[in-house]
């Protein structure tokens, strides 16, 4: 055959393709994320109260339906198609009432909350409507101090357990946190907040600026750049002692740190020996120094393949503008990603298989779109447009379960934090004091 022909035959592919419903083309990010899957349809009225827990009630009823509709995988249940009686306990359920419509529903999460002197107990069951002979899914009771705040954590906890036994086995997320750069107390510290956007506080006071904030997997440190005595440098605070601890000054300009995934070693991006270039060290004594690139042009944003600490993805500058690259974790192997425009700030999904990343794809003068959020497939460079022109889009960063994505936006006039669900639907926004930017997802 050909080359003529062959070349004929690869433009009609394209083209094809192209043609394709827009669902048809991005079919393999929802499946990949495990947003593809068939909803189920979820029924969560109040739960009963005891006499004056209105506020603990109001908090936990609030939060618990928040969780499941951010979970991105229930079709629940309008609260006005809901039986005039809500049941408190399993002895109230009419299943039937329930199944039938217009409620219509095939799981309920139902239950009652009570108020005794300082303590608020909630018990919460979880029922299968279309399963009269054995309904009951999940059984919990949950005891804590009566304040609003442990009746928020508690709706997480029987959020995610709901999650769970629903969503494939995926841990939920309503307990994970999500740290980020924020200004609002005139410098920039790292802060942090609950993942959806509830109990903002600062973790740092430094005085300084920090920048870029990355948590390790087992929630115990979060490492970030800061202006030290000594220059910019790899700031490390212990969340377990609430204090900055000792890290090694490595010399020139120290940004974008990194933790892999089994915490045991921490990439970042150093300028000293000249051209900033990708490192790692031990993620501990900040010793092992290795140095992972050697090329002229800046190397920086380096992010470990979580489910392999195999790979390494990073942005580099050696071809001009700014691109996205993957690497071996020794520094063989370098993959360029992105091929065109101007891409930074590359985030690896929990299960390997996605880079989300902030791209520029016609980028110049005059060149049409914005900053967007994309997710590209690592093997077959496919890649899906998730955010669409609404300000500058940047530091996408993946929930701990890969169905959810925090990021940066300026959409309102100032930088604020943003999460979506990984398909790009259900666009929220998380933060509205001040400039906050450089959200990173932590699982605890």
């Amino acid at each position: 055959m050909s080359f003529a022909m062959l070349r004929k035959l690869a433009v009609s592919a394209l083209l094809l393709i192209a043609c394709l419903p827009l669902g048809a083309q991005t079919d393999w990010i929802r499946t990949g994320t495990n947003l593809g899957v068939d909803k189920v349809r979820l029924a969560v009225p109040d739960f009963k109260s005891s006499q004056g827990s209105e506020s603990l009630s109001t908090a936990f009823n609030t939060t618990l339906w928040n969780d499941l509709y951010q979970a991105g995988i229930f079709d629940l249940v309008s609260k006005s198609f809901n039986p005039t009686q809500a049941p408190g306990q399993p002895s109230d359920v009419n299943l039937s009432q329930w199944a039938s419509p217009p409620p219509n529903a095939s799981m309920l999460a139902f239950g009652n909350l009570n108020l005794a002197g300082s303590t608020v107990t909630v018990q919460g069951w979880l029922y299968d409507v279309k399963n009269p002979q054995t309904p009951q899914v999940l059984g919990k009771q949950y005891t804590d101090g009566a304040t609003v705040e442990n009746a928020r954590l508690i709706a997480h906890k029987f959020a995610d357990e709901i999650i769970f036994r629903l969503g494939g086995g995926l841990p939920g997320i309503a307990e994970s946190k999500i740290y980020f750069i924020s200004s609002r107390t005139r410098n920039k510290e790292v802060w942090v907040m609950d993942y959806d956007g509830s109990n903002q506080k600062p973790i740092t006071h430094l005085g300084s600026i920090a920048l870029s904030p990355r948590a390790s997997a087992d929630g115990s440190r979060v490492a970030f750049s800061w202006i030290s005595k000594s220059g910019w440098d790899i700031g490390i605070y212990s969340l377990e002692l609430n204090r900055l601890i000792n890290f090694p000054h490595f010399g020139g300009t120290n940004s974008a740190p990194a933790f892999s995934s089994d915490g045991t070693r921490l990439a970042f991006s150093s300028s000293r020996s000249g051209d900033p270039d990708i490192y790692s060290v031990d993620a501990a004594s900040g010793g092992d120094l290795k140095r992972l690139t050697n090329i002229k042009g800046p190397d920086t944003s380096p992010v470990w393949n979580p489910k392999t600490n195999a790979q390494i993805a990073f942005v580099s500058g050696r071809t001009g503008l700014p691109q996205i690259y993957t690497m071996d974790a020794d520094g063989s192997s370098v993959t360029k990603m992105t091929d065109q425009g101007y891409a930074i700030s590359p985030s690896w999904s929990p299960n390997g298989q996605f880079l989300a990343f902030a791209w520029i794809r016609h980028y110049g003068p005059g060149a049409p779109g914005a900053q967007d959020i994309y997710i590209m497939d690592v093997a077959s460079h496919q890649w899906v447009q998730l955010t669409h022109d609404g300000g500058r889009n940047d530091f996408p960063s993946w929930s701990p379960d890969g169905r959810h994505i925090v990021f940066q936006s300026s959409r309102t006039g100032h930088d604020e934090i943003w999460a979506m669900l990984a398909d790009g639907s259900q666009q929220t926004q998380l933060t509205n004091n001040g400039n906050n930017s450089m959200p990173n997802w932590s699982s605890k």
